[in-house]
C-alpha cells in the first residue's frame, strides 16, 4: 500500500455517533468524492464504513476503530477485537495508537503488533504517535510507517498544532527515524499539504479540512464575525 501513497493524498471519511453525516454509505459515498479529487488513499474508521467504501472505490484504506475503553485514553484501534475487525473488513493498511499510554488491560502494543503479522503478514501497520520517542519505539517495533495523527492530542502535547514552528515536529520526525512518515493531524489548507510534502513527508493525511463540513463552516464563520 506505501507505495500507492507516496507523496499523495490520503482522505480521512469519518463521522461519529453525533455527526451529521454519520453513516456508512455516506461515508463511502464521500471517500468516492475525494477519489473524484485525486486522494490516492482512504483512512476509515469502523469495520462497516470500510466495507462499504470498498463498493464505492479501487483506493487502498488505512482501517482504524474508535472505541472507548474505561481503563485507558488509547481508543484508535486498542485491541485485539478492533484488529479482528479490521481484518474481516479487507483494509490494507491498519493504523494503531503506539502512544507510551497504557492499553486496556495493560496490553502491550509489542503483542498487537505481533498480532496483526502473525494473522495477516500481507497487512501493513501505521503507527499513529505523539512524540519523537514513541516514533524510535514505534520503528524498533516494525511499523510500516509513522503518523503525527496524536500530536497535540495527549496529555503531554495537548493544545500543540502540527504547523507550529514552520513543522517543526515532522522535520525532527524525518530526521530521527527511516520509516516513511506520513503528516496527519490539523492540516486545514492546500498549501499546508504541500508544505509537509516538500518537507519529506512520505504522504498527507487530511480529514476534517475535506469531509467534515460543519468543521469548515465554522471555520468561515469565525472568519467573517472577525470582521
Amino acid at each position: 500500500m506505501l507505495e500507492k501513497i507516496k507523496k499523495g493524498l490520503v482522505a480521512s471519511c469519518q463521522a461519529l455517533d453525533d455527526e451529521p453525516l454519520h453513516g456508512s454509505k455516506i461515508m463511502a459515498k464521500m471517500a468516492l468524492a475525494a477519489q473524484q479529487g485525486g486522494a490516492v488513499g482512504i483512512r476509515a474508521n469502523s469495520k462497516e464504513d470500510i466495507i462499504e467504501i470498498k463498493k464505492e472505490v479501487d483506493l487502498p484504506i488505512i482501517g482504524i476503530v474508535k472505541r472507548d475503553y474505561a481503563d485507558s485514553e488509547v481508543f484508535i484501534t486498542a485491541t485485539k477485537k478492533e484488529i479482528d475487525e479490521l481484518l474481516e473488513a479487507g483494509c490494507e493498511m491498519i493504523a494503531m495508537d503506539a502512544t507510551n499510554r497504557s492499553r486496556p488491560k495493560n496490553l502491550a502494543l509489542s503483542e498487537l503488533v505481533s498480532y496483526v503479522r502473525d494473522k495477516n503478514p500481507s497487512v501493513q501497520l501505521m503507527a499513529d504517535i505523539s512524540s519523537l520517542h514513541e516514533a524510535k519505539e514505534a520503528e524498533a517495533l516494525g511499523f510500516d510507517c509513522i503518523s503525527t495523527t496524536l500530536y497535540g492530542y495527549t496529555e503531554s502535547t495537548k493544545g500543540n498544532k502540527l504547523y507550529d514552528d514552520n513543522f517543526a515536529f515532522i522535520k525532527e520526525i524525518i530526521s530521527h527515524t527511516s520509516t516513511p512518515v506520513i503528516a496527519e493531524g490539523n492540516i486545514l489548507t492546500p498549501d499546508m499539504a504541500r508544505q509537509a510534502i516538500q518537507l519529506g513527508a512520505y504522504s498527507v493525511v487530511v480529514g476534517g479540512a475535506i469531509t467534515r463540513p460543519q468543521q469548515i463552516t465554522s471555520r468561515f464563520v469565525k472568519e467573517i464575525k472577525r470582521t
